[in-house]
């Protein structure tokens, strides 16, 4: 088996989306999101933008991973970059396509770019979205992967500029599946859960994003919005723990960030623009 480099750009067919007032709600209220703004409807929260893009997400894969591989598809890593914010009544247009991967001794990794437009044409957000097959190294070395965002371990050196403890409700999954129309069972199923070696029903990633999206704009920036949000997924969250964010000054406009339960980090390599 090996991945095949000429599926790599090419584009998926254009996917619509009509953004209502109630989807934008139901999104804040199912990831906790304290912003009035949101909660109201009157503008999406930032992840909310992985949401008329979701059925475009995993296509471009087709072109490229064989289908025996996709039972080890892990989400690895999102990078949203933002031009304007979602708001109700808007009609959007997403398409994806795949533009790299690199084999490594313990999986391969990838690349997905996606652009989601209005009906007019014009850019509302960009997203990089890298992707871990476990286990399957293709051994070779194509296209672009996503640009980096890593943490600044010189950072360390100062505290944190804010600290923000969060909770993750026993219900959020079956909330969260719903609003964002994932229906992965590992969410929602504890049986599969376990059948597919976790600890049982475990929180969406991009749910665990949301909680951290909302933790730099309600510390940082509560009268600004994010020009760009990356994280990379560094271990599962479960159902009734607690998320603690620590965020530090990292430029102009910038925050580096991170996210643990307890002593475990489950959110690494976070960078928030504004």
């Amino acid at each position: 088996m090996k991945f095949d480099p000429a599926g790599l750009g090419k584009w998926t067919s254009p996917v619509s989306f009509e953004v209502t007032r109630s989807r934008l709600v139901e999104y804040a209220e199912a990831t906790n999101d304290p912003i009035p703004a949101h909660r109201a409807g009157d503008v999406a929260s930032p992840v909310f933008a992985i949401v008329p893009v979701f059925q475009s997400l995993l296509e471009p894969a087709l072109e490229v991973v064989p289908t025996s591989l996709f039972g080890r598809v892990l989400h690895g890593e999102q990078d949203f970059r933002f031009h304007r914010p979602i708001r109700p009544g808007d009609a959007l247009v997403s398409r994806a396509k795949m533009t790299g991967y690199q084999g490594l001794p313990k999986g391969t990794r990838a690349t997905v770019y996606l652009q989601c437009r209005s009906a007019s044409g014009d850019l509302v957000n960009e997203q990089y979205v890298t992707f871990f097959v476990r286990g399957f190294d293709t051994g070779s070395k194509e296209g672009s992967l996503a640009p980096s965002h890593r943490f600044d371990e010189a950072l360390r050196s100062a505290a944190p500029v804010a600290k923000v403890d969060q909770h993750v409700d026993d219900d959020q999954t079956f909330r969260y599946g719903p609003a964002a129309g994932d229906p992965m069972p590992i969410h929602l199923d504890d049986e599969v859960a376990r059948a597919a070696g976790l600890p049982g029903i475990i929180a969406h990633g991009l749910c665990t994003m949301a909680f951290t999206s909302w933790a730099v704009l309600t510390s940082v920036a509560p009268a600004g919005r994010l020009r760009r949000l990356a994280v990379r997924f560094a271990a599962p969250v479960l159902p009734g723990q607690d998320l603690s964010t620590s965020i530090w000054a990292a430029g102009p406009s910038s925050y580096a960030f991170e996210t643990k339960v307890g002593d475990t980090l489950v959110i690494k390599d976070g960078l928030a623009e504004l």
